[in-house]
């Protein structure tokens, strides 16, 4: 899958790391168009998302198909020749090269080859008068774990380096075979483990509402750059809220399926072979038609010839018009206004207040949901990923590299958390007995879930759940804790849907009295809150569907955006 002239080993035996790095960095610069450049924007300034416009580098057009956020709308344009393929890539490849000077957040960069498959799409266009597939000349951004063919996926590790992909990931290559444009990919955290996205080979990321704060991770780069309109629809990976937590903290879309819908064969890793509670790709976008029409072509590409994994399940139409919902009338949505553990922060309490609102007066209801044992799902979950006892991680840093061990911008590298220490690896027959905890869990729950039909008033149980994605909105580079609100979710393997709601307000989100802490999380969290630091950053929301629903938890979440739009 990968050829290297000289093995990133092999090279770092003969120089430092640090040299590897600086090479690559130089190779990064080097892609990028000199007359691209902008200039370093002023000192103390925080929100750079006015910047593409006033930088002066897109044309009237450019800056118009940048700042266009639906994905129907832009596919439509580009299917009726209104927009060329051409157009639209190099109006995004500007954007993103806009976006990653202000915010570090691409790790590859091939605009030549982007321009290049674009006029092919352009050519197809003019002789046969039809577009190529659903996604005929749509630029789509990929986390760098995905295999693009002929470049790196090192996922920020310096070992990585100099390895060139033999062939596309499966992923990527039904994509491609959809008429999907791939110009840059997007940083992520070493290890990828992290709420955040820093790395010794391509640095931090930045959030674009406020360059102090971080974009969240995994997928970090990936929501910044959208933020930044630099893309219109990217993709993401999800093992604990690496999709969401990003999406929320940048205010855009982002869903995580169930697992073995959408295929993930190819990519790189971390705790690659840990399946039990799997890697899942999924999409993020400015638009809710961006998640939907990701799944829809996905799926109509039938992924379960590309990758064993991937069930037989093609997109589900009567799933989407809500068949097992009441087909969308008078839907009963649980609320989770906190799960026990962490009490979120005023504005994610007032984005729950405006969605119970909105939604109660389209005319469906909302109960009180009970989290049931989020504790133990989440316990199970991290016993799991650290199951290795960190060989994991061992093996991809050979190249003496160090860990990194905080996110924080000060700090000491020789301070380990509790949680980064080396733990005891788990022997086949203590991870056996983690499994069967998830198992009966997972029936638990599912018996919690459909126990409600009881007390949803429609007949059925609870057809989906609003809750936080986090606690907070984006936070200050390290401070981003535990991920207890999305990861208990990849526990049980439901699909969530993340959308934008509201922003923070520092005249309406002020400072509640101090409650009876539960942990020390829950301490920190609650101290960490100033409505004036806040001020201005998204605020979004999870609606979650039961296990294997995707279509319908994607009607659910178009019917709860809106909703809210009204």
């Amino acid at each position: 899958m990968y050829t290297s002239s000289l093995s990133s080993l092999q090279r770092c035996n003969l120089v430092a790391w640090q040299d590897v790095v600086a090479e690559k960095r130089r190779r990064q610069k080097a892609a990028i168009p000199n007359e691209w450049l902008i200039p370093p924007i002023e000192q103390g300034r925080t929100n750079v998302l006015d910047i593409p416009i006033s930088c002066g580098l897109l044309s009237p057009q450019e800056a118009e198909i940048t700042t266009t956020s639906d994905v129907y709308l832009l596919l439509g344009k580009l299917a009726r020749g209104e927009w060329s393929a051409v157009d639209v890539t190099t109006a995004f490849c500007k954007r993103a090269v806009i976006a990653h000077q202000l915010t570090n957040c691409l790790t590859e960069i091939f605009i030549e080859e982007a321009i290049q498959r674009a006029n092919e799409l352009d050519d197809f266009y003019k002789k046969n008068a039809t577009v190529v597939g659903p996604l005929h000349g749509l630029p789509i951004s990929l986390k760098d774990q995905f295999r693009v063919k002929g470049h790196e996926a090192s996922m920020g590790y310096v070992a990585w380096l100099g390895q060139v992909a033999e062939d596309d990931s499966a992923l990527v290559k039904l994509l491609r075979q959809s008429g999907a444009v791939f110009y840059v990919k997007t940083n992520v955290p070493q290890t990828l483990m992290w709420g955040e996205t820093h790395n010794n080979v391509f640095g931090r990321t930045c959030n674009p509402h406020n360059l102090a704060f971080t974009p969240a991770g995994s997928s970090g780069g990936e929501a910044a750059l959208l933020a930044f309109h630099g893309s219109i629809l990217g993709v993401g990976s999800d093992v604990g809220g690496s999709i969401r937590n990003p999406s929320h903290f940048c205010g855009v879309y982002g869903f995580k399926p169930s697992s073995r819908r959408v295929p993930t064969y190819g990519i790189v890793n971390s705790l690659d072979g840990q399946d039990a509670i799997a890697t899942i790709a999924g999409p993020m976008s400015t638009s809710l038609s961006g998640i939907k029409t990701f799944m829809q072509s996905v799926l109509a590409a039938k992924p379960w010839r590309v990758d064993p994994d991937v069930i037989f399940k093609p997109w589900d139409d009567a799933g989407y018009a809500l068949k097992e919902h009441g087909e969308g009338y008078k839907l009963c949505f649980g609320l989770i206004w906190d799960d026990g553990i962490v009490k979120p922060h005023p504005p994610v309490m007032r984005a729950l207040e405006c969605a119970k609102r909105a939604l109660e007066n389209a005319g469906h209801v909302l109960i009180d949901w009970v989290p049931h044992k989020h504790a133990e799902l989440i316990a199970n979950a991290r016993s799991t990923f650290l199951a290795d006892g960190g060989a994991d991680y061992a093996a991809a840093l050979i190249s003496g590299e160090p860990m990194i061990h905080s996110m924080k911008l000060d700090a000491d590298p020789n301070d380990i958390p509790e949680f980064r220490k080396p733990r005891e690896p788990l022997t086949a027959y203590q991870l056996w007995q983690l499994h069967k905890e998830r198992r009966e869990l997972r029936k638990e729950y599912f018996d919690h879930w459909q126990a409600t039909e009881d007390v949803t008033g429609t007949g059925r149980p609870v057809d989906a759940i609003i809750c936080p994605v986090s606690p907070y909105a984006a936070v200050p580079h390290g401070e981003k804790r535990s991920a207890v609100y999305t990861l208990v979710w990849n526990t049980l393997d439901c699909p969530s849907l993340v959308l934008p709601v509201t922003r923070a307000d520092s005249a309406i989100d002020t400072q509640v009295l101090p409650h009876e802490f539960r942990n020390l999380d829950d301490q920190a969290v609650y101290e960490l809150y100033d409505p004036e630091c806040f001020h201005g950053l998204p605020v979004g929301l999870q609606v979650v569907g039961y296990r294997g629903e995707e279509e319908a938890t994607i009607a659910m979440a178009e019917l709860v955006d809106a909703a809210l739009a009204t």
